[in-house]
């Protein structure tokens, strides 16, 4: 039986990427120094599912094509809420709009950040009384990965690409997140080695996934005929030394990434 203080937390990260001038971007934000999970690292808006993201009664606001299961749904809501929460980008209707809202709604709607950060809204809450509904089809399955076993503290995260509104411009909450930038992926991944940022294994790995788009169309429709592979890194000791390893399968490529590294 596995044990209770190791059991998995159900997470969600957003990729949200836009067109930039030579290349892709994503909104990236850094994690704040007194956070206990990757303080100070560079990474995509995201967290844990809260309790009232279960809650079935949302699926009156919310705005889909497809059948979704209550494990899904809980996983796009919690991440709709972890990107406007921490990026202020809001994959949300009007409710009897097509149209993502405008800039200039959103700013009316910033009090709800604010809520959000205090562990005082939900998602719910906030449809109902301000009469929007979430799309849950601008976030695509990019990635899902699964915390090892010998860690202490377990994540079972799914990873979504999701291409940011037009006017949604991007900002940090100044809480959870202490910066914010719009970063083409293969910057990130340079400035990573170079160490003038610190980036988590996940995260690294799935910027290399991203860095082989050039533009958010291609990205999108590449990612949506892909099948997600779940990942959780496996340990692999051979007479070269100690390795973390993930399927092949699942579109990193062959990766055998030095334990040393990782620390």
């Amino acid at each position: 039986m596995e044990n209770s203080s190791n059991k998995l937390i159900p997470a969600s990260t957003v990729l949200v990427i836009r067109d930039g001038l030579d290349d892709i971007e994503v909104f990236m934000v850094v994690r704040h120094h007194q956070i206990d999970f990757a303080s100070g690292a560079l990474v995509f808006p995201g967290g844990k599912v809260d309790e009232s993201d279960l809650n079935p009664e949302i699926r009156r606001h919310i705005v889909t094509e497809t059948e979704i299961s209550d494990e899904e749904l809980s996983y796009k809501i919690a991440g709709i809420r972890e990107c406007y929460e921490e990026a202020n980008v809001l994959f949300a209707y009007e409710q009897n709009e097509k149209e993502i809202i405008s800039s200039e709604r959103l700013e009316k709607l910033a009090n709800w950040r604010e809520e959000f950060n205090n562990k005082k809204g939900s998602m719910f809450d906030f449809a109902v009384k301000e009469n929007i509904k979430f799309n849950l089809d601008n976030l695509i399955p990019f990635a899902h990965w699964i915390t090892p076993k010998m860690m202490p503290k377990r994540f079972d995260t799914y990873f979504y690409l999701a291409e940011s509104p037009k006017d949604h411009i991007g900002k940090h909450d100044g809480k959870e997140s202490v910066d914010s930038i719009w970063i083409s992926p293969k910057q990130a991944l340079e400035d990573c080695l170079t160490k003038k940022r610190t980036i988590i294994f996940p995260t690294k790995m799935n910027l290399e996934k991203l860095s082989k788009f050039r533009t958010v169309k291609e990205a999108l429709d590449e990612i949506k005929k892909e099948t997600v592979v779940t990942v959780e890194p496996k340990i692999e000791k051979n007479e070269d030394g100690v390795f973390l390893t993930i399927p092949e399968k699942a579109g990193y490529g062959l990766i055998k990434e030095p334990i040393e590294n990782l620390k």
